[in-house]
């Protein structure tokens, strides 16, 4: 239940509840690294990982659907998620030279490798030809430069299509240059194999994800009327993660207000990732394989059956759902008096609050980069463990940089004690996009290391990511 009175700031957005997150936060372990690395890390689950992985191929397996599971790459950096995908069989979304490098490097073969991404560089086409890769093309002239650069290997391709229900998308072949990279495929005829069609679709909504697979599969029919095989249809990812009950993210939704955030801080209900969604990760990819697009008698999932497809999925965020956090330490703390906040509603006046200032910057939670927040609470973490009730104490979290911007948590939350030097706060579920997207070393500070935990039994086991940061 959440307080909605003057002091209670903003309406509590917690996890769901998570027995495995509770223990570690409970365990010697979470301060121990902390001490021993002097700094931010993150923390990661490769089980979690497998978890996921396996329940998006069990819904291909209940319905029926050829397909082929690729993780993108891009949401997050790790090692540990490529070793994962090549001891599962499971392929790689990459989209530039070094993410290929790795992907190779830690076991995932040229063929399972998805190569993604606009205008892609020509080291990157020559590599991702001659490992026999898959390759995404999102323009004309990128097929010619592809042919121009190819020979003698052949180059294995989908056309991005440029979706009609997004008509300002940077991304993908219009209908027309749609029509014209057909003929060019053709006209090609054994220097390159064209194997299907794919589309890249921003926001989360499963009906117009549904449409476009339902039209890439008619201008499959048509690539295959011209004497090309594609059989494959790439519906990407987008698929959500369901982060916190559906009752607290409505009460967040309905009731924050500049008087809840740090210097009157403003934000809009549409600049925050829905951080509740009813169908989340494979549930998505179910709603989205079980619906009967506009125009159409048969589900996606039965037209590609009937046309003998295969779909390729690319999640990233879905497949780290619950699969890492990432672990601050408060270096100061300073009480800011009330009244010095802006009016908020009618009836509520502005209340006093701490402001948390850790160990690390704003950089290291990337909703920030685009002005906006990541809004489940944090956990506060004494060295007895998670914060018993106390006094409870609104605060907000900003980072160790001089920069009025450098704020990790805009939103006064109230913790259940006052937090002191010391204490840790543990953003959970960051592992998806959150915790090297927009990572920097300003002010020389170092980047936060990758922590795999491989054992969380009586005594947790860990050890460092493999990779290697640049």
């Amino acid at each position: 239940m959440t307080s909605k009175g003057p002091a209670a700031g903003a309406p509590a957005v917690p996890l769901h509840p998570d027995p495995e997150w509770d223990a570690l936060c409970d365990s010697e372990l979470l301060p121990e690294l902390s001490h021993a690395f002097g700094g931010p890390y993150h923390l990661l689950l490769p089980h979690r990982f497998d978890a996921n992985v396996a329940a998006f191929r069990a819904v291909l397996a209940e319905l029926d659907v050829p397909g082929a599971l690729h993780f993108a790459k891009k949401a997050n950096k790790a090692a540990v998620w490529v070793e994962r995908c090549a001891a599962a069989g499971i392929g790689v979304d990459v989209a530039s030279a070094g993410e290929l490098q790795q992907a190779l490097g830690h076991g995932v073969p040229g063929p399972d490798i998805v190569v993604t991404g606009p205008a892609k560089a020509d080291d990157l086409l020559r590599l991702a030809t001659a490992q026999d890769c898959l390759i995404t093309v999102d323009a004309l002239d990128e097929l010619e430069r592809l042919l121009a650069i190819a020979p003698p290997a052949r180059p294995r391709v989908l056309l991005r299509v440029h979706p009609p229900q997004q008509p300002a998308s940077r991304f993908g072949l219009t209908g027309p240059e749609v029509e014209r990279a057909l003929h060019r495929c053709t006209r090609a005829g054994a220097a390159l194999r064209m194997e299907g069609l794919s589309f890249h679709l921003a926001g989360y909504a499963v009906p117009p994800r549904a449409a476009l697979a339902a039209h890439l599969i008619g201008v499959c029919a048509r690539a295959r009327s011209l004497g090309l095989p594609a059989d494959l249809i790439g519906i990407g990812g987008g698929f959500p993660v369901d982060y916190v009950p559906r009752a607290a993210w409505r009460d967040f939704v309905a009731h924050q207000q500049p008087a809840h955030y740090h210097a009157g801080k403003t934000f809009h209900a549409d600049d925050f990732y829905p951080y509740h969604s009813p169908t989340p990760g494979a549930e998505a990819l179910r709603a989205l394989l079980s619906t009967v697009p506009p125009g159409h008698h048969a589900t996606v999932a039965e037209q590609v059956r009937a046309a003998g497809h295969r779909v390729l999925l690319e999640p990233g965020r879905a497949l780290l759902d619950r699969a890492g956090c990432t672990v601050f330490r408060i270096q100061g703390v300073k009480h800011r008096p009330a009244g010095d906040a802006p009016p908020g509603r009618p009836g509520e006046r502005p209340a006093a609050y701490g402001l948390l200032t850790v160990d690390g910057t704003s950089l290291s939670l990337s909703e920030q980069w685009f002005n906006s927040e990541f809004v489940p609470d944090p956990v506060l973490v004494t060295p007895a463990g998670r914060a018993r009730p106390g006094r409870p104490y609104p605060a907000c979290v900003v980072g160790a940089s001089c920069l009025e911007s450098d704020v990790l948590t805009w939103r006064k939350i109230t913790f259940p004690d006052r937090p002191a030097r010391g204490d840790l706060l543990v953003y959970g579920n960051t592992a998806g996009y959150q915790m090297d997207s927009n990572e920097s070393s300003f002010h020389d500070l170092a980047l936060p290391p990758k922590v795999v935990v491989e054992s969380i039994a009586d005594r947790p086991r860990w050890r460092l990511d493999r990779r290697t940061p640049h």
